[in-house]
């Protein structure tokens, strides 16, 4: 008996993978491959840091944590698949957790996090209000060459 079932390949979903690997190669490949890993940008506003993930179909209330850990950021959740029907499946489910190092330490209440439209906007208050650049002095053989003449 001749099986007929094929098993589609997901170009998008091979694209999607190779693109990760190169943008963030600090995710392992146990990351990469246990399913939905959303997307999150993360900047610098200011003395403020946003970070924006793309969290569509997911609700914050129930599928959503962010906790912060020293200077660890981390947002967690799930993306519950509503039909456990066989089919057509390009959309990824499964837990994920995305962590991002501050740069300095911050109490809980400089976090506040809104989801809106599928995007979870998170903001670290003041996380860079301390970061002031430090003048480096640079010495030079040359220099105390001169002065010893």
């Amino acid at each position: 008996m001749i099986n007929n079932s094929l098993t589609r390949l997901d170009p998008f979903a091979l694209i999607d993978d190779v693109f990760r690997t190169v943008r963030a190669p600090s995710m392992d490949a146990a990351q990469r491959q246990a399913g939905f890993v959303p997307a999150v940008d993360a900047h610098r506003d200011g003395e403020d840091l946003v970070l924006r993930a793309d969290l569509p179909g997911i609700d914050p209330d129930k599928d959503v944590a962010v906790e912060l850990t020293g200077r660890t950021l981390t947002v967690s959740g799930e993306r519950r698949s509503e039909t456990e029907a066989e089919g057509l499946r390009e959309v990824r489910y499964g837990s994920f957790s995305r962590t991002i190092t501050l740069p300095g330490e911050v109490s809980g209440d400089a976090i506040s996090a809104t989801y809106e439209s599928g995007v979870l906007t998170v903001r670290v208050t003041g996380v860079y209000a301390t970061e002031q650049p430090r003048k480096i002095q640079i010495s030079s053989t040359e220099r105390a060459q001169k002065i010893e003449s």
